[in-house]
């Protein structure tokens, strides 16, 4: 008989409030999934991120040793620039052509932040993401997210395929699984309209000009949590709940969903101990259930976890009280490294299995918890040694580093 797990979907809600952090006021978006936060962004109200915006860049300068290019999208801004990136750089310069130089101008999109004192980067492959696809500059073979079925893929790539643009590219994103044929096709014609006038745009913008602006940091989280698990988005500030309301009524989305907490004895971010995650999210260690404990350290290179048996007294021999540890520590984990948005590489010194079928299915159980995550996470291997390698990808600053930077403006 199998004893791996059974799973449930199960639904979430997601919490947007205001809040003081170190003297400064935050919007703080929060993801609660199985009664418990699984997702924290903080959110600037006088500082928006740039990621996801488009500039008119100007190469500043190239190492070639490192096949790199420095581009200042704004006065004082510099990025990172991979010059293996396959996407064919588009030159505001006229009649551009040869190899990538200084003061070559260029449209390019900001990718990833800023983190750990790296440079933010940027790509020459601009991307356009909507509820249910995501529209590349660069043509490609039509793409789809790997939580969906071969069944669910047949039936998208049946609607998609007959209405493929031939000059960009299409991904089918998670949430596409229940959207209808009129959805997905008025969302494709919107994303390429916003690719048209984008060239458009820049054509006649002037260097380190803004060309596109991303939505907000919160409609971005929103945008980005599965739909058909999110049961609720609660806020208590009116004007953020106005903003939701059209942003849900621009993609067809019921309002049933979206509520209005007004209770002003009792705010949302104590009611869902917010300030408490916050401080926890910042300790090493992370008690379990059953007693055994985590370990979690972040250093410039990687990201290390450690389980331990800690307090646990299981009934049974050592490997099944092992096994019974690690399982809980992998759903744990992954909910960790989303919560703390730790990315990167990451090592994790499970507790030592012998049987090589309990091995397999913590791989499979960690992956599987991996997958609930928005953000790519993959398990890589694990090593002779024990060592369980994964790997999420780098977009956004660790919630740490966040914290940080608001402690050192506070002080100043």
């Amino acid at each position: 008989m199998c004893r791996w797990k059974i799973w449930v979907r199960k639904l979430s809600k997601l919490i947007l409030t205001p809040m003081d952090i170190s003297g400064r006021k935050r919007l703080t978006a929060a993801l609660v999934k199985d009664g418990r936060i699984c997702q924290l962004n903080l959110c600037r109200f006088e500082h928006k991120s740039i990621l996801g915006n488009i500039y008119v860049g100007k190469v500043k300068n190239i190492t070639e040793n490192i096949r790199a290019a420095f581009i200042e999208i704004a006065d004082g801004i510099m990025c990172y620039y991979s010059m293996d990136e396959k996407a064919v750089p588009l030159y505001m310069n006229k009649k551009k052509s040869g190899k990538l130089k200084p003061g070559d101008e260029l449209l390019v999109q900001v990718c990833r932040e800023p983190i750990r004192g790296k440079l933010p980067c940027v790509t020459c492959d601009l991307n356009f993401s909507g509820r249910y696809l995501v529209v590349t500059a660069v043509w490609a073979k039509l793409g789809f997210s790997g939580k969906l079925s071969a069944e669910e893929k047949r039936r998208l790539k049946e609607i998609l395929q007959p209405i493929l643009p031939e000059d960009a590219g299409v991904i089918v994103r998670t949430n596409s699984r229940n959207a209808s044929e009129e959805d997905l096709q008025s969302e494709l014609e919107r994303l390429l309209e916003c690719l048209r006038q984008v060239k458009e745009k820049a054509a006649t913008r002037t260097c380190f000009s803004l060309i596109h602006e991303n939505l907000p940091e919160y409609l971005q989280v929103l945008q980005n949590v599965y739909e058909q698990d999110l049961e609720e988005i609660v806020t208590d500030n009116k004007e953020l709940y106005a903003q939701i309301s059209h942003y849900l009524e621009y993609y067809g989305m019921t309002d049933n969903r979206l509520r209005l907490y007004e209770d002003k004895l009792l705010p949302l971010s104590r009611l869902y101990s917010l300030e408490t995650v916050l401080k926890e999210a910042l300790s090493e260690k992370v008690w379990l259930k059953s007693g055994a404990f985590l370990v979690i350290q972040q250093t410039e290179a990687f990201v290390s976890i450690d389980v331990n048996t800690g307090k646990y007294t299981g009934k049974k021999d050592y490997q099944e009280t092992f096994r019974k540890i690690n399982l809980e520590a992998a759903k744990e984990i992954a909910r960790q490294l989303r919560l703390r948005n730790l990315s990167g590489m990451i090592l994790i010194d499970f507790i030592n299995l012998k049987e090589q079928k309990d091995k397999e299915e913590l791989l499979y159980t960690l992956q599987r918890y991996l997958n609930q995550d928005p953000v790519k996470g993959n398990v890589v291997d694990i090593t002779k040694l024990n060592i369980v390698e994964v790997t999420r990808k780098k977009i956004r600053k660790s919630l740490a580093e966040e914290l940080r930077e608001e402690y050192q403006e506070s002080v100043r």
